[in-house]
């Protein structure tokens, strides 16, 4: 298959002028090596991939900078269900940068069928933002912790299609995002807005397709589309746009290379109807998953998001281009293996290797993607088990009770809570320490692995004529 591509600096360009003024954000610091990263909020962040996503970004565009990123999502809490467990779930875990959502479930839900609509959402808001008061207190103490306040995910308002629909609630969200904004930068600490973009995003959608939405199961939590936007907005927010994998560029007919940032290229070789060289990045590019992992009907993959964010060409661009090529096909190998048949004039123009998953970098990517994934799953063992100790287990006064009265208790609820029936069988395993020490070891290999395997290798890439145009 051919692929015409257009060059880096004009998708560049045409990103600036159709999202830069609208998803403006302001700065927050990249993570640096060695840092500890926890993200806190809802069931948006516990059952979420966004800042997993994140995460294969720094281990694919950074393998020489490790970092650790933790989920400290609970499903169905508000900023007053956070603040009672920040101690536990976030700062025991000696993290070196924090990020907070929150907001979804602190604004109500059936409260907006009511005729006083208005005033239970401002008692909603202003119960959120007091206990917000006594979070930011604890964030101020942890004065050697950078901190960010992402603005959350919208509820959508707008798609058409049958889901239970809440009027109005969303305007309640941005006005916790508009305290969130205010604390950032009283308190100079980082801001990511997820709402307005994502809600942008659905209105130009819907004028396609009327139900379009990022949650399609009930208006409140993105799929993986969605979230691998939200993992966009805040790579985005810390600079990375424009942080390429890899470029090159060599003259043909002087045999030499032009350009080569962020990777090394040697014995470079030029022969009747071909040229070879060696290339050597210092980052692998992006893997985009293509299934729809499974977590609240998901139904779209990360893949899906490319369609509706500037992604590949922000973010994901490993620029190949040949000049002063005769005129004609050739077939591009990378380590002998056949990897696409393009026109002089495509490659004068350039093309993105990391558009194309059968190259060896690329596979080697996937790898690291499916153990990312792995380590996700195990993970989300945790936060089932650490959802049913705050969720149920804290107001009985069983709080890591991690016992058969524990027991007993849940398996009243079980008739009666279908979250809990599916969290159940996990806390059941993880109220044994020895079961938490094993998964924890387990993640702790996979991430010793990923950073073993993620250190790019270098690759023969040689371009063959086969034709004349």
């Amino acid at each position: 298959m051919n692929h015409k591509i257009s060059s880096k600096v004009f998708f560049l360009l045409l990103a600036c002028i159709c999202y830069g003024s609208l998803w403006a954000q302001s700065g927050i610091p990249p993570f640096r090596k060695g840092e500890r990263v926890v993200f806190v909020g809802n069931s948006i962040t516990h059952g979420g991939h966004y800042h997993s996503f994140v995460w294969l970004y720094y281990m694919t565009r950074f393998p020489n900078k490790p970092i650790t990123i933790m989920n400290a999502g609970i499903g169905g809490e508000s900023a007053w269900d956070m603040k009672d467990r920040l101690e536990n779930d976030v700062f025991n875990r000696k993290p070196t940068y924090v990020t907070l959502t929150f907001g979804m479930n602190d604004t109500g839900y059936d409260i907006y069928w009511k005729d006083n609509a208005k005033e239970l959402s401002e008692r909603q808001i202003e119960k959120s933002l007091t206990s917000y008061k006594e979070i930011e207190k604890r964030l101020l103490a942890a004065d050697k912790v950078t901190k960010v306040l992402i603005g959350g995910s919208p509820y959508d308002e707008t798609a058409k299609f049958s889901s239970l629909l809440f009027q109005n609630k969303n305007n309640a969200i941005l006005k916790i995002i508009d305290a969130q904004r205010v604390s950032a930068q009283k308190n100079s600490w980082g801001f990511v807005d997820f709402n307005q973009p994502m809600r942008e995003i659905s209105l130009k959608e819907q004028k396609k397709d009327s139900t379009f939405s990022f949650c399609r199961l009930d208006r409140i939590h993105p799929d993986n589309d969605g979230q691998m936007v939200m993992a966009y907005l805040f790579l985005k927010a810390q600079g990375q746009a424009g942080n390429e994998v890899a470029e090159i560029a060599i003259d043909a007919k002087l045999s030499s290379v032009i350009t080569h940032k962020n990777c090394k290229i040697s014995k470079l070789k030029q022969e009747e109807g071909s040229l070879s060289f060696d290339y050597l990045a210092n980052a692998l590019p992006y893997p985009l998953d293509s299934i729809p992992r499974q977590g609240w009907g998901n139904q779209r993959s990360q893949r899906d998001a490319m369609q509706l964010v500037p992604f590949m060409e922000e973010f994901n661009q490993e620029r190949l281009r040949v000049t002063h090529l005769e005129k004609g096909i050739y077939r591009l190998t990378i380590d002998e293996q056949f990897i696409d048949d393009i026109s002089s004039e495509q490659l004068t123009g350039g093309i993105n290797l990391a558009e194309y998953p059968t190259t060896p970098q690329y596979q080697q990517a996937m790898k690291i993607m499916y153990l990312n994934e792995e380590r996700f799953e195990v993970e989300k063992r945790f936060r089932e088990y650490l959802w049913t100790e705050y969720t149920f287990l804290k107001k009985e006064g069983l709080l890591f009770a991690n016992n058969q009265e524990a027991t007993n208790k849940l398996r009243e609820h079980l008739p009666k809570d279908p979250f809990l029936r599916a969290s159940y069988e996990w806390y059941t395993k993880a109220m044994y320490p020895e079961i938490r020490e094993v998964w924890n070891n387990y993640m702790n290999t996979i991430v010793n692995r990923i950073y073993k395997i993620n250190k790019p290798v270098k690759h023969r890439v040689k371009l063959t004529k086969i034709d004349k145009i």
